[in-house]
């Protein structure tokens, strides 16, 4: 037996499911069918009611549900007093971030705080917030940015930048000239746009969607310096936050949208009532200090 038996055990009486579980937990329902099948073998009991038409718990699978969560929550506490005993000598916090933002901000804070922790080490994910998201939820990640709104019953999260997005087209375009633009005029536009790990790509089409058309995708990408390429090569335009169209080193020209207006706002989430370490709780409470001050300067 190890602790993962115990902690699909507990999901799958939270959702009385061995579907609704697996989903939650982001693997197969054989999987979990599996591994709780081989914890009933292991134990020598029933642990779940399986004729009825809702799955129960059998008398001993209570009995064992309530050591189950004993042992959860201490092996989760076991890392953190370890951390505290330790006085953050050292510690490790994976982090996604994704490519699309201009982290050189980010980066110094980071910077800042190994100054203050030179023991703790950092694993930073480039990955768009969908697998951020997933991520933090498969526990290979304990914090990450992401685009709001989010999942708030799975994540807590602050929120450090909001900005308006832009239409970036190459200096030939027709547009080029204007200072703004309703997003209907682009609708028989060919558009660039980050692929679908990115949130940004569903609000662009849902803010399309808005304005009464769907966008005529030419292509997709997961890094912003490519996408401007593209635009200089006349592959399209693309609609990009502003600060990210300020990196671009090509010769590009930005058109403020309205009609709708679309802004993106990021935060840094992580999972709720999940185990989270002391280092990685004291480099949220830091970061988010110093995302405040810098937000409000």
């Amino acid at each position: 037996m190890d602790i993962r038996h115990l902690k699909y055990f507990i999901e799958v009486s939270k959702f009385n499911s061995f579907t609704r579980a697996a989903d939650h937990l982001f693997i197969s329902q054989p999987t979990i069918s599996k591994m709780i099948k081989n914890l009933e073998e292991e134990l020598g009991v029933d642990l779940f009611e399986r004729s009825r038409k809702q799955l129960t718990l059998t008398d001993a699978g209570r009995v064992i549900l309530d050591q189950a969560q004993t042992i959860d929550k201490a092996f989760n506490n076991l890392q953190t007093e370890l951390d505290d005993l330790l006085g953050l000598q050292k510690g490790h916090i994976r982090i996604g971030l994704p490519p699309i933002m201009d982290a050189d901000h980010f980066i110094k804070i980071l910077g800042e705080f190994h100054q203050l922790y030179p023991n703790i080490t950092f694993q930073l994910v480039e990955n768009g917030a969908k697998k951020i998201e997933e991520g933090i939820r498969e526990e290979n990640l304990d914090a990450g940015i992401t685009v709001l709104p989010t999942e708030e019953e799975d994540f807590h999260y602050f929120s450090f930048m909001r900005e308006e997005l832009r239409v970036v087209v190459p200096p030939t375009h027709e547009l080029a000239d204007r200072k703004q633009i309703k997003l209907e005029e682009l609708k028989d536009e060919q558009m660039i746009l980050f692929n679908k790990d990115f949130a940004l790509n569903d609000r662009i089409t849902a803010a399309c969607k808005e304005a009464g058309f769907l966008p005529k995708v030419v292509s997709e990408s997961s890094q912003w310096d490519f996408i401007g390429k593209m635009i200089t090569a006349k592959l399209g335009l693309s609609i990009l936050p502003y600060s990210v169209s300020e990196l671009l080193k090509e010769d590009v020209r930005t058109i403020k949208v309205i009609k709708p207006k679309i802004e993106w706002d990021l935060a840094i989430i992580w999972r709720k009532n999940h185990y989270l370490s002391y280092a990685a709780k004291e480099w949220l409470t830091f970061t988010q200090e110093r995302l405040t001050i810098g937000s409000t300067s």
